[in-house]
């Protein structure tokens, strides 16, 4: 089952240009941005950072188990189909979408680097298209193009930049400024994959938010279990607004389960489910 993804947090921006908005502009980092994404961090509750490299693949598979449902989250980069949630295509590793912007960010990446690539031609359309579920100008032709790019090192390379860019590095880096280890920033990662970075309340800023007036995170005094408690309770909220987010297995079948292990470091071996499907990592 894939996510459906990212609201676009101000008018007419995608959700990673809203994100580097409230990131470069003054005012709005400090009147909307819940706390600075790129902070270090001071203190860590439980220890565990999730970007050190045995830790992130663990991210990388516990992700594609919802996503795609297979640990095998590699094997991803030429995946592309319309799931029929609004947001036109959903393809890649971590589900960029036509109607969101995050597609269109992506080939505009790769084509800085590698000007002569098979989805060039579709930018026009990409734009065209971007907030909507429209297919116009891309169709078949897009998909195959999208399935040859990704047998490159070099579009591969951009996804997994972009991935970091917009979502794994902000999503660590905010976890890390709260106190949380490794399981509370991947908890992190999770939602702003699914809900995006951002202040509205749909989104991973809103749900921290709803979290925050509930409980406090370590970097604030706070108790780590009950604070992801509160996150998640606030993140299920979110996800059942919308059908296609509707079931929560991946929070309580996969992250609950690690919480109420008392697993904060997401040390191996783990072992969960979502949608019904066993997985584990040893």
């Amino acid at each position: 089952m894939r996510k459906t993804m990212r609201p676009t947090l101000v008018a007419g921006l995608t959700a990673a240009s809203a994100l580097a908005l409230v990131l470069s502009t003054p005012a709005l980092s400090a009147a909307a941005a819940p706390a600075p994404l790129a902070a270090s961090a001071s203190v860590l509750g439980s220890g565990g950072d999730l970007a050190s490299p045995e830790k992130k693949e663990i991210a990388m598979q516990l992700v594609s188990s919802a996503e795609n449902s297979s640990l095998d989250w590699k094997k991803q980069y030429s995946y592309i189909e319309d799931i029929g949630d609004g947001r036109g295509y959903t393809a890649g590793i971590i589900g960029f979408c036509s109607g969101t912007g995050d597609m269109l960010e992506l080939v505009q990446a790769y084509t800085k680097s590698v000007p002569d690539n098979p989805l060039a031609k579709f930018l026009p359309a990409l734009e065209k298209v971007n907030g909507s579920a429209s297919h116009d100008g891309l169709g078949a032709p897009f998909e195959n193009a999208w399935k040859e790019a990704a047998g490159t090192e070099e579009f591969q390379a951009a996804q997994n930049s972009e991935r970091d860019r917009v979502y794994f590095d902000p999503a660590v880096n905010q976890g890390k400024s709260d106190g949380l280890g490794a399981l509370g920033q991947f908890i992190y990662y999770d939602a702003i994959v699914m809900h995006g970075p951002g202040t509205s309340t749909d989104s991973f800023g809103g749900i921290r938010e709803a979290a925050l007036s509930q409980a406090k995170p370590p970097a604030q005094g706070g108790d780590e279990t009950a604070y992801l408690e509160a996150f998640l309770d606030a993140r299920k909220v979110v996800m059942k607004k919308e059908e296609a987010h509707a079931d929560t297995s991946r929070v309580d079948t996969e992250q609950l389960v690690f919480l109420n292990d008392g697993n904060l470091d997401l040390h191996t071996p783990l072992k969960w489910k979502v949608y019904g499907d066993p997985y584990e990592i040893n």
